[in-house]
């Protein structure tokens, strides 16, 4: 739609109905959508602090880290295998030297034997990939060097059961059956 046109149709609907402001955006060229959020905070009460102002998660920090590793192997294997793969951190311990380093172990939980096979890699090279690509992510977040080691099992049908879903740190609806 042209520009006059469009102030037409903001002229009508302005003369219908009083409103506070009036703010013409297109999503699809990224016209002035950084006013509408502006001009929307403007409005918006300031509400209590439920957090400190530096807390920017509620989760805890196994399970970023956790979160950060599922990441890595989901993007570097979209196309080799399905989502259903789970990350436990099974230890993460701060060990006092110099500046002090992480010692974080993970296991990646995939449900074939097939997949694990892939998440590994010819000579460990994608599980490496992994590990490479998530390891700074998860010394930016603590602040700290980290010695990261992971493993992959294979644990079938897991998103099958409720236990082993809530175990590993997931909700049963972010895993529905396959």
């Amino acid at each position: 739609m042209k520009k006059p046109e469009l102030l037409k149709y903001i002229d009508a609907y302005r003369r219908v109905y009083d409103f506070s402001e009036i703010i013409p955006v297109s999503a699809l060229k990224g016209e002035n959508t950084q006013d509408i959020l502006d001009t929307l905070y403007g409005y918006l009460p300031e509400g209590p602090y439920f957090f400190d102002e530096d807390t920017v998660t509620d989760q805890p920090m196994r399970q970023i880290a956790a979160e950060l590793i599922r990441e890595k192997a989901l993007r570097n294997l979209e196309k080799e295998i399905p989502h259903g793969i789970a990350v436990v951190i099974e230890k993460m311990e701060y060990r006092k030297c110099g500046k002090g380093i992480y010692d974080i172990e993970a296991t990646i939980i995939c449900e074939r034997d097939s997949h694990k096979g892939i998440i590994i890699g010819k000579g460990g090279a994608m599980l490496k990939k992994i590990g490479s690509l998530a390891r700074p992510e998860i010394e930016d977040m603590l602040e700290a060097k980290v010695n990261l080691k992971l493993w992959v099992k294979v644990r079938k049908d897991w998103r099958d059961s409720d236990l082993l879903i809530k175990n590993f740190g997931y909700r049963k609806e972010d895993y529905p059956k396959a």
